[in-house]
């Protein structure tokens, strides 16, 4: 099975919860050019040229006076929307867990077979060995990979119950659109900086590519009931050391700059001390295993989706550092706690200005 093209599967009208964040806009552009017809719901307004080819409805997927709007003439759910680590935990339960059951269970009372859930590998927790496949424990840390892990309970209940409900685990993904903790990474390059990692940065780290994920959701909205109905870890093929795949956007901003390791273990309490502080740059889930090996295995979406990925890691990030340089001027100044804006730089802004 290859990813379905406009040519191959009947045009479907598809609901993207989440359309306007960075998954959902790319997912609504890479489904508009296979001929489907979208409907976005989101929180957040829906700033793009794609707002006319669309149908668009802003409003909380908590909203349960909204269901019969969302919900209406739609034959496929893909369920995006999330709260992210930085929102705070009761946000983070409320929309990701609470969120995720109201839209079940709509989906299943208004006759909606087709639910394509995103999730997390942050289910998986900090593990101890690699690759990670399916069957492993979920173990999710902190409010976000507990709420992950929350959500992926009630999807196997709803299944049971008779929706036909991939489950897809997409490592860390990136792409257009996508700043969040990556644009601390593409920042430093740009500007001429060296870039720190936790420990020797030699741990392997597996990424995705936005256009892959597209792909596996496609493959799992529009595949054979028996097939797809089950839970997928998505991530890229080729990919190498975290160091080796930082370098590559270091090397494309062409400064000459390099990767600076820092000591893991005074780094990570060093980090915990300052996230209790509010001035972590980043969340316990990321800088608990970002000196660790993070990979999973694809091979039940290679083999029951037919998941074939085209991208790897540096492949990845050098296509996502190319539209942020092309777009820095119209990039949002503030900071925030999406994939779609900076996130707030704390300490790091020291760190920067001696790098």
């Amino acid at each position: 099975m290859t990813a379905p093209t406009k040519s191959t599967i009947a045009p479907k009208s598809i609901l993207v919860t989440g359309g306007a964040g960075f998954l959902g806009i790319n997912l609504i552009r890479y489904l508009l050019d296979r001929g489907h017809t979208l409907r976005s719901w989101d929180i957040a307004p829906f700033t793009y040229p794609e707002a006319d080819r669309i149908d668009v409805l802003q409003g909380d997927i908590r909203d349960l006076s909204l269901q019969d709007r969302a919900f209406g003439g739609i034959d496929i759910v893909i369920h995006c929307a999330a709260a992210l680590p930085l929102a705070s935990a009761e946000e983070i339960h409320s929309t990701n867990v609470d969120g995720t059951q109201m839209l079940l269970a709509s989906a299943l009372r208004k006759g909606i077979r087709r639910f394509v859930h995103i999730s997390s590998t942050a289910v998986y927790g900090i593990p101890d060995h690699h690759p990670l496949v399916e069957a492993d424990p979920m173990q999710g840390v902190g409010p976000y990979g507990e709420s992950k892990v929350a959500a992926e309970k009630l999807c196997r209940q709803f299944r049971a119950d008779g929706l036909v409900l991939p489950v897809l685990r997409p490592k860390s993904f990136v792409g257009p659109e996508r700043l969040g903790a990556f644009e601390l990474l593409y920042d430093f390059a740009s500007t001429g900086h060296n870039f720190p990692v936790l420990g020797s940065g030699q741990n392997r780290y597996q990424l995705l590519d936005v256009d892959d994920l597209n792909a596996a959701i496609c493959l799992s909205a529009f595949g054979e009931a028996e097939t797809v109905n089950d839970t997928f870890n998505i991530g890229a093929a080729e990919f190498g050391t975290m160091r080796e795949s930082f370098q590559a956007v270091l090397d494309r901003a062409g400064f000459g700059k390099r990767i600076i390791g820092f000591p893991a273990t005074p780094a990570i309490w060093t980090l915990r001390g300052l996230e209790a502080v509010h001035l972590s740059p980043l969340y316990k889930w990321i800088y608990e295993t970002a000196a660790k090996d993070s990979f999973v295995s694809i091979d039940r979406a290679r083999e029951k989706l037919g998941f074939v990925p085209r991208h790897s890691n540096i492949d990845a990030l050098l296509r996502n550092f190319d539209w942020y340089l092309a777009n820095r001027d119209r990039i949002a100044k503030g900071a925030g706690v999406t994939h779609r804006v900076p996130w707030k730089r704390g300490a790091l802004s020291v760190l920067r200005a001696v790098l």
